[in-house]
């Protein structure tokens, strides 16, 4: 099991911060900071993926019923999904306080 990150020293860190541990990822949740987060209209979404496959952090993950959104514990509000959905059911909102 993967230390804490407020656990880790600079020191402990491997050559170009690889990543050792196999799992360790969803221990660390690294959408605390984004100022903007995506909002998906379900009732436009076509169920493409187009979002799922451009998103850098693969917070991106197919609901229940067939439609993408956004893992926030992940999201880093970068925006690609938006830009890139085919139908325009993606927008950035503001993150509130």
């Amino acid at each position: 099991m993967a230390k804490p990150m407020e656990e880790i020293t600079w020191q402990e860190l491997e050559i170009g911060a690889v990543v050792t541990e196999i799992g360790n990822s969803v221990q660390y949740k690294t959408g605390s900071w984004r100022s903007e987060r995506p909002v998906v209209k379900k009732e436009q979404c076509i169920k493409c993926g187009v979002c799922w496959l451009f998103c850098p952090d693969m917070a991106i993950v197919r609901a229940p019923e067939g439609h993408f959104t956004a893992n926030l514990n992940y999201c880093k509000g970068c925006g690609i999904c938006a830009k890139e959905c085919p139908v325009g059911c993606i927008t950035m909102q503001p993150e509130e306080a």
